[in-house]
């Protein structure tokens, strides 16, 4: 498996995991969309997206981060926003390679840290995530508001 920055040429592949992703967040398929968005990402640069490339080129899964900044740390931190790897990729290390990729963009551009959220009912990214070594921060409280 080899992890490397999502390029134009994997749009077909990378926006069927996309939607496999939004689909399990229980979102609306769009898979014309999804191509749009992602080719927006990734020509735009405002997000990095890594995949994970089998050696027959069928990519297994995607991880895509964004910057941010901390005032009170005045210093970059990353968003993990997306995770995905393909059912038939599970139980072979993929999302811990993505993630270690991810930690590598942190060090790489001397940010802070990384952030993600997850649903409380994501069983699997819940126990994921602190084998990876991230914390539950439970001294925050998240609030949303949506236009």
């Amino acid at each position: 498996m080899t992890i490397r920055a999502a390029k134009l040429e994997d749009l077909p592949q990378l926006a069927q995991l996309f939607e496999a992703y939004r689909i399990f967040y229980r979102k609306k398929p769009n898979l014309a969309a999804a191509k749009q968005f992602l080719s927006k990402r990734i020509q735009e640069k405002d997000s990095e997206i890594y995949v994970a490339a089998s050696d027959e080129g069928d990519l297994a899964g995607f991880v895509q981060l964004y910057p941010l900044f901390s005032s009170t740390r005045m210093k970059r931190v990353w968003l993990l926003n997306d995770l995905f790897v393909q059912s038939t990729f599970r139980g072979k290390g993929v999302s811990i390679q993505l993630i270690e990729r991810a930690k590598q963009l942190v060090k790489d551009t001397n940010a802070h840290g990384m952030y993600l959220e997850t649903e409380k009912s994501n069983v699997i990214g819940n126990r994921l995530y602190p084998r990876t070594g991230f914390t539950l921060n439970e001294l925050a409280n998240y609030y949303e508001w949506e236009a």
